[in-house]
C-alpha cells in the first residue's frame, strides 16, 4: 500500500507545480488555491507511504520523479526549450529511481 500512497503523493505535488505555473504568480485564482490543495494532499499521501517504505527511498523517489515528470510537463504543456544536457538529466534521475527501488527491501 505505501507504494501506491507513494505514487499518489508524486501525482499530487506534480499537479500543484503545473498549478503553480499555471497561477502566473498568484494572479490566478483556481489554479492559486489548487496549487495549495495538491501539495497538502500531497504531503499526506507521503506520509502515508512512510509506513511502509524507508524515508531515504521514499524522498528520493518522490522529489526525483517529480522533478523528472515535470520537466517533461514543461517541454510538452509549456513548450520550454528541450537540450541535450536536459534530456540527459532525466534520463540519470530516471536511473536514480530505479536504482533506488532496486535496493528497496519494502
Amino acid at each position: 500500500m505505501g507504494w501506491i500512497y507513494l505514487l499518489l503523493a508524486i501525482l499530487l505535488e506534480v499537479s500543484g507545480t503545473t498549478c503553480m505555473k499555471l497561477s502566473e504568480g498568484f494572479t490566478k485564482t483556481l489554479p492559486s488555491v489548487l496549487l495549495f490543495v495538491f501539495y497538502i494532499l500531497s504531503f499526506i499521501a507521503i506520509t502515508f507511504s512512510l509506513k511502509t517504505i524507508n524515508v531515504s527511498v521514499a524522498y528520493a523517489i518522490w522529489s526525483g520523479v517529480g522533478t523528472a515528470s515535470i520537466t517533461i510537463i514543461g517541454f510538452l504543456l509549456f513548450k520550454e526549450p528541450v537540450t541535450a544536457v536536459k534530456v540527459i538529466s532525466i534520463i540519470l534521475i530516471i536511473l536514480g529511481v530505479v536504482g533506488l527501488h532496486m535496493s528497496s527491501t519494502n
